[in-house]
């Protein structure tokens, strides 16, 4: 019998134990946003936070309703730009992060 383990599982792990990796996600997440792919976005983000603050403390940093928060982050999902940069300014802080964005042509 294969040995498998869960995907999510495996995303928080690398996410906890890897500052670049957890960097990464929420670069990802923020360019997904930008480029009009807001529901995979959402997955990542929503992923990144289970993994660093937990949708409880992720509640009273923004004093948003967890609840409310993990149905902002669901595929289906339909955060305000005011939830949305909340949960970024606080994914930022946990990771030490800033976010700059830079145009790239396209050809």
């Amino acid at each position: 019998m294969a040995l498998t383990r869960n995907f999510k599982q495996t995303v928080a792990d690398r996410a906890q134990r890897d500052p670049a990796f957890a960097q990464a996600l929420l670069d990802e997440a923020a360019t997904l946003f930008l480029n009009g792919e807001p529901e995979i976005a959402r997955v990542i983000l929503r992923d990144l936070v289970n993994a660093t603050v937990g949708f409880e403390g992720l509640a009273k940093e923004t004093a948003k309703p967890s609840k409310s928060l993990h149905r902002m982050l669901s595929v289906s999902g339909n955060p305000s730009m005011d939830n949305l940069a909340a949960i970024f300014t606080v994914m930022r802080s946990k990771l030490g992060v800033n976010i700059e964005v830079h145009a790239v042509p396209v050809a």
